[in-house]
């Protein structure tokens, strides 16, 4: 499947959307506990992923102003599985401008843009963009301890996944303390990441930081 050639064209975006600024994020302060669901961490789908002509259909709710968020984002996430990195990104660029800088909205947009950067390989970006999802909730969202200590294991920042890992082990630790709950806890991951939480579970447990 291949994202229509007139998306590109039809796009009156900022470049430079991932200059070095844009990564420029602190990791929240870790809290003790992470019980809070968070609706913005969710697929943004705009229509089924298995439906038929899928790109043609989202196209045409874009033209329509009907999803436009939604399909936007859904095309970004097809380019990126394409490798047309830079075409997403201007498809994200775009979704995010049309929303409230810090609304549910832009947390979901860019919770799910920080999932395509990671399968891209791009953990710094994701874990950026995450960052900044999860510093934009009031509470402490579910989500947020074991999907930040994946990133940061992925780029060597070991001591801080730990950390960030004991948070959903204080919060639910019957849940946290076994990977073979993982397919689970985490049903959208990919097999490869839940080994790779499975090494920083691995690591906690030889040697549990303490708290605070």
């Amino acid at each position: 499947m291949q994202v229509i050639r007139g998306v590109a064209g039809g796009l009156l975006l900022l470049a430079g959307l991932f200059c070095s600024t844009a990564w420029a994020q602190e990791l929240p302060k870790i809290a003790e506990f992470y019980f809070d669901d968070d609706t913005a961490a969710r697929p943004i789908q705009a229509l089924p992923p298995e439906q038929p002509g899928l790109v043609d259909q989202l196209m045409k709710l874009r033209e329509r102003g009907r999803k436009g968020v939604d399909a936007t984002v859904q095309l970004a996430g097809i380019a990126y599985a394409e490798g047309r990195g830079e075409l997403a990104a201007k498809l994200y660029q775009e979704a995010l401008a049309s929303v409230s800088e810090n609304s549910l909205q832009a947390r979901g947009i860019r919770w799910n843009q920080g999932w395509d950067l990671y399968r891209q390989g791009d953990a710094a970006g994701a874990l950026a963009l995450w960052t900044q999802a999860a510093s934009g909730t009031r509470g402490n969202p579910g989500w947020a301890p074991p999907t930040l200590a994946l990133a940061l294991w992925t780029l060597g920042r070991r001591d801080e996944a730990l950390q960030w890992y004991a948070a959903a082990v204080r919060t639910e630790p019957e849940l946290w303390n076994d990977p073979a709950r993982f397919p689970q806890l985490l049903p959208a991951w990919k097999d490869e990441e839940r080994a790779r939480l499975a090494e920083v579970q691995r690591a906690w447990a030889a040697n549990p930081p303490a708290w605070p």
